[in-house]
C-alpha cells in the first residue's frame, strides 16, 4: 500500500477511484465498514481504493493538554487499513491551516487537487471544515458540482449500542478487554520500543520487557494475560503489569511484560503487547517475597487464560485482521 504524506498528490494510476475519509482511530468495526464500502465500490469498477486519514487526531490538536486517548499509533492504523484492501492511504496533517479551511476549500485543496476521486465514503456523522461546518450533506452537494458521488454509512450497531471509539475506550478503562476486542475485531495492542527499567525482575527470575505508553489510552491499571508479537514475527504468551508500580518509588507508568518461555535481548526493538484478559487490579504488596508469590500466581492465571483463548480460537477462527 502506498502512503501519501506531506501533501503529496496521488500518481495517475491511483486517481479517479473511491476514497474513504475519516479519523479511523482504532479501525474498529464501524471504521472497517466505511473502508470496505470504498474498497467494494472500487473493485466493482476496477478502480483504485484509497483511505484519507488525519494525523494528529483533531481532538489532540485542539486540546493538546488532554489525557492520552489513542487506540492505535499511525503506523498501526496504516497496517490495519492496508489489511482491508486499500491501495493507498493519504495522511492529512491536521494543522492550524487545515483547521481554518472551509468545507469547500478542504474538498478542493486536499481531495480534488490531490486524489481526484469519483466516489467518497464517510460515516454518517463525519464533519469537516472550519468549525465543523461541513457534513455528509455538504459533501454530497459539493460532489454534485465536482463530479464525484458520495456514500454516508449509518453507524454499525452491536449489543444495542453504536460501535464507536468512545465505546472501545470505555471498555478498556473498565478493564473489559474482551468487549474492546469484540468491537475492534482484534485485541487492543500497545506497540513500541522496549526501554530500560529498574531491572528488578531479573533478580527474582522474572525479566520483563518494559514499554512506555506514550499517546495510548490508559486502560485499567492492573495485571493482564497478554500475547506478545516479537520482532521476528513470532507470538508468545505472557503476563503484564500496566500501571505505576505502587511498590516502588518514584512512580513510573510502564507496561511491564514477562514473556513466557522466551529469552533474548529486546532493548530498543519494537514489540506489540496485546491485552487478552484482565486478571486483577494493581496493588501494593508487603515485600519482595510477597511480590514473587503474587507473580507466580499471576503467571498461572495468565497461562490458564491464554489456554482458554487458544482452545476457543481453534474452533472459532479469529477475524483475519486480528494478527495486525
Amino acid at each position: 500500500m502506498m502512503i501519501l504524506s506531506d501533501g503529496a498528490a496521488a500518481p495517475p494510476d491511483l486517481c479517479g477511484g473511491a476514497v474513504a475519509i475519516g479519523n479511523f482511530d482504532g479501525v474498529h468495526r464501524g471504521h472497517q465498514a466505511v473502508i470496505r464500502a470504498a474498497v467494494d465500490w472500487a473493485r466493482a469498477r476496477q478502480a483504485p481504493a484509497l483511505v484519507a486519514t488525519f494525523d494528529p487526531h483533531p481532538s489532540r490538536f485542539f486540546r493538546p493538554e488532554s489525557t492520552p486517548f489513542a487506540l492505535t499509533t499511525l503506523a498501526q492504523r496504516l497496517r490495519l487499513i492496508e489489511s482491508l484492501g486499500a491501495d493507498a492511504a493519504m495522511v492529512i496533517p491536521f494543522t492550524r491551516e487545515l483547521a481554518g479551511l472551509s468545507a469547500e476549500e478542504f474538498v478542493d485543496t486536499w481531495l480534488m487537487a490531490l486524489l481526484k476521486p469519483r466516489h467518497l465514503v464517510t460515516g454518517a456523522d463525519f464533519s469537516f471544515g472550519h468549525r465543523r461546518s461541513g457534513n455528509a450533506e455538504t459533501l454530497r452537494e459539493l460532489g454534485k458540482a465536482r463530479g464525484f458521488s458520495t456514500e454516508a454509512l449509518s453507524p454499525v450497531v452491536d449489543g444495542g449500542g453504536v460501535v464507536s471509539s468512545t465505546r472501545v475506550r470505555e471498555a478498556l478503562v473498565a478493564g473489559d478487554v474482551e468487549e474492546a476486542a469484540r468491537l475492534l475485531t482484534r485485541p487492543f495492542a500497545i506497540r513500541g520500543p522496549v526501554v530500560h527499567g529498574d531491572k528488578r525482575g531479573r533478580t527474582i527470575g522474572v525479566p520483563t520487557a518494559n514499554m512506555e505508553l506514550g499517546d495510548y489510552l490508559r486502560p485499567r491499571f492492573g495485571v493482564y494475560a497478554v500475547e506478545v508479537l516479537l520482532p521476528d514475527g513470532a507470538v508468545a504468551g505472557g503476563v503484564a503489569n500496566l500501571g505505576i508500580r505502587p511498590m516502588f518509588t518514584p512512580p513510573r507508568l510502564l507496561l511491564e511484560t514477562w514473556i513466557f518461555d522466551w529469552e533474548g535481548d529486546l532493548y530498543g526493538q519494537e514489540v506489540e503487547v496485546r491485552l487478552i484478559r484482565f486478571l486483577r487490579d494493581e496493588r501494593k504488596l508487603s515485600g519482595m517475597e510477597a511480590l514473587k508469590a503474587q507473580i507466580a500466581e499471576d503467571a498461572r492465571a495468565a497461562r490458564d487464560a491464554l489456554a482458554q483463548v487458544s482452545t476457543h480460537s481453534s474452533s472459532s477462527p479469529r477475524n483475519p485482521g486480528s494478527g495486525r
